[in-house]
Protein backbone atom coordinates (compact mmCIF):
# COMPACT_ATOMS: atom_id res chain seq x y z
CA UNK A 1 0.00 0.00 0.00
CA UNK A 2 1.43 3.60 -0.65
CA UNK A 3 0.95 6.56 1.35
CA UNK A 4 3.06 9.80 1.68
CA UNK A 5 5.44 12.10 2.60
CA UNK A 6 8.04 14.47 1.52
CA UNK A 7 9.58 14.80 -1.42
CA UNK A 8 8.40 17.08 -4.73
CA UNK A 9 7.61 16.03 -8.15
CA UNK A 10 9.51 18.30 -10.30
CA UNK A 11 8.04 20.69 -12.59
CA UNK A 12 8.50 20.40 -16.56
CA UNK A 13 6.83 23.46 -17.84
CA UNK A 14 6.90 22.12 -21.76
CA UNK A 15 7.73 18.62 -21.26
CA UNK A 16 5.08 17.40 -18.88
CA UNK A 17 2.98 14.86 -19.59
CA UNK A 18 -0.58 16.84 -18.28
CA UNK A 19 0.28 19.30 -20.94
CA UNK A 20 -0.21 23.25 -19.31
CA UNK A 21 0.63 24.84 -22.32
CA UNK A 22 -2.67 22.67 -24.29
CA UNK A 23 -6.04 23.56 -23.82
CA UNK A 24 -8.46 21.11 -23.02
CA UNK A 25 -11.26 20.45 -25.81
CA UNK A 26 -14.33 19.52 -24.78
CA UNK A 27 -14.26 16.41 -27.52
CA UNK A 28 -11.16 15.00 -25.73
CA UNK A 29 -13.03 13.91 -22.59
CA UNK A 30 -12.25 10.78 -21.00
CA UNK A 31 -15.24 8.38 -21.48
CA UNK A 32 -14.84 6.74 -18.28
CA UNK A 33 -15.32 9.92 -15.92
CA UNK A 34 -19.36 9.45 -15.64
CA UNK A 35 -18.54 6.24 -13.61
CA UNK A 36 -17.59 8.12 -10.59
CA UNK A 37 -20.58 9.68 -10.09
CA UNK A 38 -23.45 8.03 -8.26
CA UNK A 39 -25.68 5.79 -10.11
CA UNK A 40 -28.70 7.90 -9.58
CA UNK A 41 -27.22 10.96 -10.98
CA UNK A 42 -27.73 12.14 -14.70
CA UNK A 43 -24.87 10.62 -16.83
CA UNK A 44 -24.66 13.92 -18.54
CA UNK A 45 -21.65 16.12 -18.02
CA UNK A 46 -22.06 19.39 -16.45
CA UNK A 47 -20.47 21.30 -19.30
CA UNK A 48 -23.37 19.92 -22.09
CA UNK A 49 -26.32 21.20 -19.13
CA UNK A 50 -27.26 25.13 -19.21
CA UNK A 51 -28.30 25.49 -15.33
CA UNK A 52 -29.77 28.25 -13.39
CA UNK A 53 -29.86 29.10 -9.54
CA UNK A 54 -32.90 30.71 -7.92
CA UNK A 55 -31.16 34.49 -8.98
CA UNK A 56 -31.41 33.64 -12.75
CA UNK A 57 -27.54 33.17 -13.00
CA UNK A 58 -25.42 30.78 -14.77
CA UNK A 59 -22.17 31.51 -13.81
CA UNK A 60 -21.11 27.92 -12.41
CA UNK A 61 -20.58 24.45 -13.98
CA UNK A 62 -21.74 21.94 -11.24
CA UNK A 63 -23.48 18.33 -11.39
CA UNK A 64 -27.16 19.57 -10.41
CA UNK A 65 -27.90 22.99 -8.79
CA UNK A 66 -30.89 21.48 -7.87
CA UNK A 67 -29.08 19.51 -4.82
CA UNK A 68 -28.15 23.19 -3.28
CA UNK A 69 -30.35 22.50 -0.26
CA UNK A 70 -29.03 19.20 0.48
CA UNK A 71 -25.84 21.30 0.13
CA UNK A 72 -26.63 23.49 2.63
CA UNK A 73 -27.77 20.97 5.47
CA UNK A 74 -24.20 19.62 4.54
CA UNK A 75 -22.56 22.51 5.53
CA UNK A 76 -24.80 23.88 8.40
CA UNK A 77 -23.68 20.71 9.90
CA UNK A 78 -20.05 21.09 9.68
CA UNK A 79 -20.12 24.47 10.48
CA UNK A 80 -20.55 22.97 14.03
CA UNK A 81 -17.47 21.88 14.38
CA UNK A 82 -15.67 24.87 12.95
CA UNK A 83 -16.06 27.44 15.43
CA UNK A 84 -13.20 29.25 15.42
CA UNK A 85 -13.62 30.13 11.77
CA UNK A 86 -17.31 30.83 12.51
CA UNK A 87 -15.91 33.39 15.08
CA UNK A 88 -13.69 34.86 12.75
CA UNK A 89 -16.76 35.45 10.67
CA UNK A 90 -18.74 37.26 13.00
CA UNK A 91 -15.91 38.98 14.43
CA UNK A 92 -14.62 40.35 11.52
CA UNK A 93 -16.76 41.05 8.67
CA UNK A 94 -17.50 44.06 10.14
CA UNK A 95 -14.43 45.46 9.17
CA UNK A 96 -14.41 44.02 5.37
CA UNK A 97 -10.80 43.23 5.55
CA UNK A 98 -10.52 41.31 2.63
CA UNK A 99 -12.78 44.02 0.44
CA UNK A 100 -12.24 44.60 -2.95
CA UNK A 101 -10.33 40.77 -2.66
CA UNK A 102 -11.03 38.68 -5.82
CA UNK A 103 -9.89 35.58 -4.86
CA UNK A 104 -9.54 32.52 -7.12
CA UNK A 105 -9.29 29.36 -4.90
CA UNK A 106 -8.26 25.45 -6.12
CA UNK A 107 -9.09 23.51 -3.19
CA UNK A 108 -11.32 20.36 -2.01
CA UNK A 109 -14.61 21.05 -2.62
CA UNK A 110 -16.27 19.83 0.66
CA UNK A 111 -19.29 20.84 3.30
CA UNK A 112 -15.78 22.27 5.73
CA UNK A 113 -14.26 24.45 2.19
CA UNK A 114 -17.81 25.77 1.94
CA UNK A 115 -17.40 26.91 5.05
CA UNK A 116 -14.11 28.72 4.35
CA UNK A 117 -14.88 30.40 1.52
CA UNK A 118 -18.46 31.41 2.79
CA UNK A 119 -16.53 33.18 5.90
CA UNK A 120 -14.13 34.95 2.72
CA UNK A 121 -16.73 35.79 0.96
CA UNK A 122 -18.45 37.57 4.61
CA UNK A 123 -15.37 39.07 4.65
CA UNK A 124 -15.62 40.94 1.89
CA UNK A 125 -14.65 39.21 -1.10
CA UNK A 126 -15.44 37.71 -4.23
CA UNK A 127 -14.81 33.93 -5.03
CA UNK A 128 -14.24 31.73 -7.71
CA UNK A 129 -13.91 28.14 -7.08
CA UNK A 130 -12.64 25.08 -8.96
CA UNK A 131 -11.18 21.63 -7.42
CA UNK A 132 -7.93 20.72 -6.83
CA UNK A 133 -8.72 16.59 -7.08
CA UNK A 134 -11.27 15.07 -9.61
CA UNK A 135 -12.80 13.01 -7.49
CA UNK A 136 -13.21 14.85 -3.72
CA UNK A 137 -16.08 17.48 -4.87
CA UNK A 138 -18.99 17.12 -2.93
CA UNK A 139 -21.82 17.79 -5.36
CA UNK A 140 -24.43 19.02 -3.06
CA UNK A 141 -22.13 21.60 -1.75
CA UNK A 142 -20.48 22.67 -5.08
CA UNK A 143 -24.27 23.17 -5.90
CA UNK A 144 -25.36 25.36 -2.45
CA UNK A 145 -22.46 27.43 -2.84
CA UNK A 146 -23.37 28.41 -6.83
CA UNK A 147 -26.93 28.71 -5.24
CA UNK A 148 -25.50 31.75 -3.52
CA UNK A 149 -23.98 33.47 -5.84
CA UNK A 150 -20.39 31.77 -5.69
CA UNK A 151 -18.82 31.10 -9.24
CA UNK A 152 -17.90 27.05 -8.65
CA UNK A 153 -16.68 25.11 -12.14
CA UNK A 154 -16.46 21.28 -10.22
CA UNK A 155 -17.90 17.84 -9.50
CA UNK A 156 -17.57 14.47 -8.72
CA UNK A 157 -15.70 12.47 -11.48
CA UNK A 158 -14.34 15.27 -14.03
CA UNK A 159 -12.26 13.75 -16.41
CA UNK A 160 -8.66 15.32 -17.09
CA UNK A 161 -9.77 17.84 -19.44
CA UNK A 162 -12.39 18.62 -17.55
CA UNK A 163 -10.17 19.44 -14.65
CA UNK A 164 -8.17 21.82 -16.88
CA UNK A 165 -11.40 23.61 -18.52
CA UNK A 166 -12.80 24.22 -14.70
CA UNK A 167 -9.59 25.91 -13.65
CA UNK A 168 -9.58 28.01 -16.95
CA UNK A 169 -13.42 28.94 -16.55
CA UNK A 170 -12.42 30.37 -13.06
CA UNK A 171 -9.42 32.03 -13.98
CA UNK A 172 -10.33 33.41 -17.62
CA UNK A 173 -13.52 35.50 -17.04
CA UNK A 174 -14.54 38.34 -18.77
CA UNK A 175 -14.44 41.56 -16.61
CA UNK A 176 -13.27 39.56 -13.63
CA UNK A 177 -9.63 39.86 -12.85
CA UNK A 178 -8.40 37.68 -9.57
CA UNK A 179 -5.40 39.37 -7.27
CA UNK A 180 -5.02 36.48 -4.74
CA UNK A 181 -4.77 32.50 -5.39
CA UNK A 182 -5.41 30.02 -2.63
CA UNK A 183 -4.38 26.86 -3.82
CA UNK A 184 -4.24 22.86 -3.34
CA UNK A 185 -0.99 21.48 -5.22
CA UNK A 186 0.18 24.01 -7.41
CA UNK A 187 -2.06 23.40 -10.37
CA UNK A 188 -4.09 26.29 -10.54
CA UNK A 189 -1.07 28.89 -9.89
CA UNK A 190 0.51 26.35 -12.82
CA UNK A 191 -1.83 27.06 -15.07
CA UNK A 192 -1.95 30.60 -14.50
CA UNK A 193 1.50 31.13 -14.91
CA UNK A 194 1.41 28.78 -18.53
CA UNK A 195 -1.50 30.24 -19.68
CA UNK A 196 -2.55 33.84 -18.24
CA UNK A 197 0.84 35.38 -17.01
CA UNK A 198 -0.34 38.73 -17.43
CA UNK A 199 -2.50 37.89 -14.59
CA UNK A 200 0.47 38.27 -11.92
CA UNK A 201 0.66 41.50 -12.65
CA UNK A 202 -2.94 42.09 -10.06
CA UNK A 203 -2.00 39.38 -7.91
CA UNK A 204 -0.88 40.30 -4.56
CA UNK A 205 -0.34 36.81 -3.01
CA UNK A 206 -0.50 32.99 -3.20
CA UNK A 207 -1.64 31.11 -0.32
CA UNK A 208 -0.80 27.22 -0.42
CA UNK A 209 -1.89 24.65 1.75
CA UNK A 210 0.13 21.56 0.38
CA UNK A 211 3.54 20.05 0.31
CA UNK A 212 3.43 19.25 -3.62
CA UNK A 213 1.89 22.96 -4.55
CA UNK A 214 4.85 24.21 -1.74
CA UNK A 215 7.22 22.54 -3.63
CA UNK A 216 6.42 23.95 -6.69
CA UNK A 217 6.57 27.24 -5.28
CA UNK A 218 10.27 26.70 -4.29
CA UNK A 219 11.56 25.40 -7.36
CA UNK A 220 9.58 28.56 -9.01
CA UNK A 221 11.39 30.43 -6.82
CA UNK A 222 14.83 28.98 -7.17
CA UNK A 223 14.61 29.29 -10.66
CA UNK A 224 13.51 33.27 -10.27
CA UNK A 225 10.27 32.64 -11.48
CA UNK A 226 8.20 33.24 -8.55
CA UNK A 227 6.13 36.84 -9.98
CA UNK A 228 4.54 37.55 -6.23
CA UNK A 229 4.65 36.88 -2.76
CA UNK A 230 3.64 33.22 -1.32
CA UNK A 231 2.49 31.93 2.06
CA UNK A 232 3.58 28.31 2.78
CA UNK A 233 0.79 27.43 4.88
CA UNK A 234 1.92 23.56 4.51
CA UNK A 235 4.55 23.89 7.37
CA UNK A 236 2.64 25.42 9.66
CA UNK A 237 2.65 23.63 12.59
CA UNK A 238 -0.65 23.20 13.11
CA UNK A 239 -1.40 22.26 9.59
CA UNK A 240 1.73 19.52 9.90
CA UNK A 241 0.48 18.39 12.93
CA UNK A 242 -3.54 18.52 12.94
CA UNK A 243 -3.88 17.98 8.74
CA UNK A 244 -0.99 15.63 7.89
CA UNK A 245 -1.07 13.73 11.17
CA UNK A 246 -4.07 13.36 13.30
CA UNK A 247 -6.79 13.71 10.03
CA UNK A 248 -4.84 10.83 8.57
CA UNK A 249 -4.38 8.75 11.64
CA UNK A 250 -8.41 8.81 11.33
CA UNK A 251 -9.04 8.99 7.54
CA UNK A 252 -6.73 6.02 6.59
CA UNK A 253 -9.14 3.65 8.27
CA UNK A 254 -12.85 5.02 6.87
CA UNK A 255 -11.31 5.80 3.40
CA UNK A 256 -10.17 2.01 3.46
CA UNK A 257 -13.14 0.56 4.73
CA UNK A 258 -15.71 1.97 3.01
CA UNK A 259 -14.18 0.95 -0.41
CA UNK A 260 -12.96 -2.54 0.74
CA UNK A 261 -14.72 -3.93 4.04
CA UNK A 262 -11.36 -5.30 4.37
CA UNK A 263 -10.46 -6.35 8.37
CA UNK A 264 -7.13 -5.05 9.06
CA UNK A 265 -6.03 -7.22 11.80
CA UNK A 266 -3.25 -9.31 10.80
CA UNK A 267 -3.12 -7.63 7.25
CA UNK A 268 0.66 -6.68 6.33
CA UNK A 269 0.69 -3.30 5.14
CA UNK A 270 3.76 -1.37 3.37
CA UNK A 271 3.55 2.57 4.20
CA UNK A 272 5.77 4.52 2.12
CA UNK A 273 7.00 7.26 3.85
CA UNK A 274 7.60 8.28 7.42
CA UNK A 275 6.52 11.32 7.69
CA UNK A 276 3.68 12.93 9.71
CA UNK A 277 1.03 11.72 7.20
CA UNK A 278 2.84 8.65 7.66
CA UNK A 279 3.14 8.78 11.15
CA UNK A 280 -0.51 9.00 11.95
CA UNK A 281 -1.56 6.02 8.81
CA UNK A 282 0.77 3.56 10.63
CA UNK A 283 -0.33 4.14 13.91
CA UNK A 284 -4.09 3.67 13.08
CA UNK A 285 -2.94 0.72 11.08
CA UNK A 286 -0.96 -0.39 13.86
CA UNK A 287 -4.04 -0.13 16.13
CA UNK A 288 -5.63 -2.17 14.78
CA UNK A 289 -4.12 -5.20 14.50
CA UNK A 290 -2.14 -4.72 11.01
CA UNK A 291 1.33 -5.77 10.83
CA UNK A 292 3.07 -2.51 9.96
CA UNK A 293 6.36 -1.92 7.98
CA UNK A 294 7.87 1.30 6.51
CA UNK A 295 9.88 2.34 3.75
CA UNK A 296 11.57 5.41 3.69
CA UNK A 297 15.02 7.42 2.74
CA UNK A 298 15.92 9.69 5.42
CA UNK A 299 17.27 7.44 8.35
CA UNK A 300 16.40 10.18 11.38
CA UNK A 301 12.89 8.93 10.59
CA UNK A 302 12.65 6.04 11.38
CA UNK A 303 13.01 5.52 14.76
CA UNK A 304 8.70 4.85 15.48
CA UNK A 305 9.10 1.03 15.88
CA UNK A 306 8.43 0.04 12.61
CA UNK A 307 10.47 -2.11 10.44
CA UNK A 308 12.24 -1.09 7.78
CA UNK A 309 12.11 -3.28 4.45
CA UNK A 310 13.55 -1.06 1.99
CA UNK A 311 14.12 2.40 0.89
CA UNK A 312 11.67 4.42 -1.41
CA UNK A 313 10.44 7.88 -2.09
CA UNK A 314 7.91 10.22 -0.62
CA UNK A 315 5.24 12.69 -1.36
CA UNK A 316 5.28 14.55 -4.39
CA UNK A 317 7.67 11.77 -5.87
CA UNK A 318 7.04 9.63 -9.01
CA UNK A 319 6.95 5.89 -9.42
CA UNK A 320 7.22 4.96 -5.71
CA UNK A 321 5.21 1.98 -6.45
CA UNK A 322 6.21 0.50 -9.58
CA UNK A 323 5.01 -1.83 -12.23
CA UNK A 324 7.68 -4.07 -11.08
CA UNK A 325 6.44 -3.70 -7.45
CA UNK A 326 2.86 -4.19 -8.85
CA UNK A 327 3.78 -7.23 -10.82
CA UNK A 328 5.02 -9.07 -7.91
CA UNK A 329 2.41 -8.11 -5.59
CA UNK A 330 0.06 -11.22 -4.07
CA UNK A 331 -3.63 -11.71 -5.52
CA UNK A 332 -5.71 -9.29 -3.75
CA UNK A 333 -3.10 -6.87 -2.44
CA UNK A 334 -5.06 -3.10 -1.89
CA UNK A 335 -2.82 -0.25 -3.26
CA UNK A 336 -4.16 3.00 -2.04
CA UNK A 337 -2.38 6.67 -2.42
CA UNK A 338 -3.03 9.01 0.84
CA UNK A 339 -0.69 12.17 -0.72
CA UNK A 340 -1.76 14.77 -3.09
CA UNK A 341 -0.32 13.95 -6.16
CA UNK A 342 -1.16 11.15 -8.38
CA UNK A 343 1.94 10.06 -9.82
CA UNK A 344 3.02 8.06 -6.81
CA UNK A 345 1.68 4.74 -7.85
CA UNK A 346 2.95 3.99 -11.76
CA UNK A 347 -0.87 3.81 -12.75
CA UNK A 348 0.18 4.53 -16.45
CA UNK A 349 1.92 1.63 -16.69
CA UNK A 350 -1.19 -0.54 -15.68
CA UNK A 351 -2.94 0.86 -18.84
CA UNK A 352 -1.63 -2.08 -21.33
CA UNK A 353 -3.36 -4.25 -23.19
CA UNK A 354 -1.93 -7.40 -21.30
CA UNK A 355 -4.04 -6.03 -18.07
CA UNK A 356 -7.78 -5.98 -17.59
CA UNK A 357 -9.32 -3.26 -15.47
CA UNK A 358 -12.52 -3.63 -13.52
CA UNK A 359 -14.97 -1.56 -12.04
CA UNK A 360 -16.16 -2.96 -9.10
CA UNK A 361 -17.44 -0.21 -7.51
CA UNK A 362 -17.30 3.48 -7.61
CA UNK A 363 -13.42 4.43 -7.23
CA UNK A 364 -12.65 0.64 -6.78
CA UNK A 365 -11.17 -1.14 -9.80
CA UNK A 366 -9.52 -4.74 -9.88
CA UNK A 367 -6.65 -4.74 -11.78
CA UNK A 368 -6.32 -8.01 -13.92
CA UNK A 369 -2.93 -9.84 -14.52
CA UNK A 370 -2.93 -12.72 -17.26
CA UNK A 371 -2.77 -15.35 -14.85
CA UNK A 372 -6.15 -14.05 -13.40
CA UNK A 373 -4.38 -12.21 -10.13
CA UNK A 374 -6.05 -9.35 -9.31
CA UNK A 375 -4.85 -5.90 -7.80
CA UNK A 376 -7.26 -3.31 -5.54
CA UNK A 377 -6.45 0.33 -6.89
CA UNK A 378 -8.34 3.09 -5.48
CA UNK A 379 -9.44 6.01 -7.15
CA UNK A 380 -7.06 5.16 -9.57
CA UNK A 381 -4.05 6.13 -7.54
CA UNK A 382 -5.44 9.27 -6.38
CA UNK A 383 -5.48 10.80 -2.94
CA UNK A 384 -7.75 8.26 -1.00
CA UNK A 385 -9.33 10.24 2.08
CA UNK A 386 -11.35 13.26 0.19
CA UNK A 387 -11.97 10.88 -2.63
CA UNK A 388 -13.22 7.77 -1.31
CA UNK A 389 -14.56 9.26 2.01
CA UNK A 390 -14.42 12.25 4.33
CA UNK A 391 -11.91 13.88 6.81
CA UNK A 392 -12.46 15.79 10.18
CA UNK A 393 -14.56 18.77 9.93
CA UNK A 394 -12.40 19.84 13.34
CA UNK A 395 -9.04 18.83 11.80
CA UNK A 396 -10.05 21.27 8.63
CA UNK A 397 -11.26 23.87 10.77
CA UNK A 398 -7.17 24.16 11.84
CA UNK A 399 -6.47 24.93 8.49
CA UNK A 400 -8.91 26.93 6.88
CA UNK A 401 -8.90 29.03 9.42
CA UNK A 402 -4.98 29.66 8.84
CA UNK A 403 -5.60 29.87 5.48
CA UNK A 404 -8.10 32.78 6.11
CA UNK A 405 -5.12 34.57 7.79
CA UNK A 406 -2.52 34.51 5.74
CA UNK A 407 -5.30 35.63 3.03
CA UNK A 408 -5.53 38.46 4.95
CA UNK A 409 -2.16 39.03 5.66
CA UNK A 410 -0.89 39.13 1.62
CA UNK A 411 -3.98 41.17 0.77
CA UNK A 412 -3.34 43.99 3.87
CA UNK A 413 0.17 44.27 3.72
CA UNK A 414 1.49 47.52 2.63
CA UNK A 415 3.99 47.15 -0.83
CA UNK A 416 7.15 46.50 -0.24
CA UNK A 417 7.09 44.51 2.98
CA UNK A 418 6.97 41.23 1.41
CA UNK A 419 9.65 40.20 -1.96
CA UNK A 420 8.32 37.52 -4.46
CA UNK A 421 9.69 34.53 -2.23
CA UNK A 422 7.91 32.04 -0.55
CA UNK A 423 6.93 33.15 3.07
CA UNK A 424 5.89 31.05 6.30
CA UNK A 425 3.95 31.80 8.86
CA UNK A 426 5.03 33.11 12.35
CA UNK A 427 4.93 30.63 15.20
CA UNK A 428 2.65 33.04 16.78
CA UNK A 429 -0.27 32.93 14.53
CA UNK A 430 0.25 29.25 14.27
CA UNK A 431 -0.37 29.46 18.41
CA UNK A 432 -2.87 31.94 17.82
CA UNK A 433 -5.02 29.50 15.76
CA UNK A 434 -4.59 26.84 17.97
CA UNK A 435 -5.69 28.40 21.31
CA UNK A 436 -8.97 29.62 19.20
CA UNK A 437 -9.97 25.98 18.97
CA UNK A 438 -9.11 25.10 22.97
CA UNK A 439 -12.68 26.26 24.03
CA UNK A 440 -13.99 23.27 21.85
CA UNK A 441 -12.93 20.31 24.32
CA UNK A 442 -13.05 22.58 27.39
CA UNK A 443 -9.22 23.29 27.70
CA UNK A 444 -7.56 25.47 29.30
CA UNK A 445 -3.67 26.59 29.31
CA UNK A 446 -1.11 26.14 31.74
CA UNK A 447 0.39 29.90 32.09
CA UNK A 448 4.15 30.45 33.07
CA UNK A 449 4.88 32.37 36.20
CA UNK A 450 6.97 35.57 35.50
CA UNK A 451 9.98 33.92 36.67
CA UNK A 452 9.82 31.00 34.49
CA UNK A 453 8.98 33.03 31.64
CA UNK A 454 12.62 34.98 32.68
CA UNK A 455 14.13 31.75 33.16
CA UNK A 456 12.98 30.19 29.79
CA UNK A 457 13.92 33.66 27.75
CA UNK A 458 10.23 33.41 26.88
CA UNK A 459 6.92 35.86 26.62
CA UNK A 460 4.31 34.64 28.85
CA UNK A 461 1.77 34.80 26.02
CA UNK A 462 4.51 32.82 23.59
CA UNK A 463 5.54 32.01 20.88
CA UNK A 464 6.55 29.48 22.81
CA UNK A 465 8.56 27.38 19.81
CA UNK A 466 11.75 29.13 17.96
CA UNK A 467 10.78 30.70 14.64
CA UNK A 468 12.92 27.96 12.80
CA UNK A 469 10.78 25.08 14.81
CA UNK A 470 9.77 22.52 12.03
CA UNK A 471 11.13 24.25 9.18
CA UNK A 472 13.79 22.03 7.52
CA UNK A 473 13.91 23.43 4.21
CA UNK A 474 17.23 25.35 3.78
CA UNK A 475 15.34 28.21 1.34
CA UNK A 476 12.20 28.24 4.13
CA UNK A 477 12.09 31.88 4.90
CA UNK A 478 10.45 32.55 8.18
CA UNK A 479 8.58 36.29 8.62
CA UNK A 480 11.32 38.77 10.88
CA UNK A 481 10.55 39.74 14.14
CA UNK A 482 9.57 42.89 12.46
CA UNK A 483 6.99 41.40 10.40
CA UNK A 484 5.73 39.16 12.73
CA UNK A 485 5.03 42.36 14.90
CA UNK A 486 3.52 44.34 11.39
CA UNK A 487 1.40 41.22 10.84
CA UNK A 488 0.10 40.30 14.27
CA UNK A 489 -1.15 44.24 14.87
CA UNK A 490 -3.37 43.73 11.33
CA UNK A 491 -5.17 41.44 12.65
CA UNK A 492 -4.77 41.96 16.02
CA UNK A 493 -7.02 45.51 15.29
CA UNK A 494 -10.28 43.29 14.30
CA UNK A 495 -9.38 39.68 16.03
CA UNK A 496 -9.32 39.78 20.09
CA UNK A 497 -6.45 38.14 21.70
CA UNK A 498 -6.35 34.20 22.33
CA UNK A 499 -6.84 35.00 25.61
CA UNK A 500 -10.04 37.36 25.62
CA UNK A 501 -11.34 35.04 23.44
CA UNK A 502 -10.88 32.26 25.44
CA UNK A 503 -12.46 34.33 28.79
CA UNK A 504 -15.29 35.36 26.74
CA UNK A 505 -16.24 32.75 26.10
CA UNK A 506 -15.92 30.79 29.69
CA UNK A 507 -17.78 34.43 30.74
CA UNK A 508 -20.69 33.55 28.28
CA UNK A 509 -21.01 29.93 29.39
Amino acid sequence: MKLVEKIPRQIQFVEDKQEFSRFPTKAGRRSSAASYTDSSDDETSPRDKTQLNSKGTSDFCVKNIKQAEFGRREIEIAEQDMSALISLRKRAQGEKPLAGAKIVGCTHITAQTAVLIETLVALGAQCRWTACNIYSTQNEVAAALSEIGVAVFAWKGESEDDFWWCIDKCVNMEGWQPNMILDDGGDLTHWVYKKYPNVFKKIRGIVEESVTGVHRLYQLSKAGKLCVPAMNVNDSVTKQKFDNLYCCRESILDGLKRTTDVMFGGKQVVVCGYGEVGKGCTAALKAMGSIVYVTEIDPISLYGGFRLVFFSGLLGNKNVVTRDQLDRMKNGSIVCNMGHSNTEIDVASLRTPELTWERVRSQVDHVIWPDGKRVILLAEGRLLNLSCSTVPTFVLSITATTQALALIELYNAPEGRYKQDVYLLPKKMDEYVASLHLPTFDAHLTELSDEQAKYLGLNKNGPFKPNYYRYNHPSKIPLNDTQMSDLCMIYLQWIPTATTYMFSLVQSS
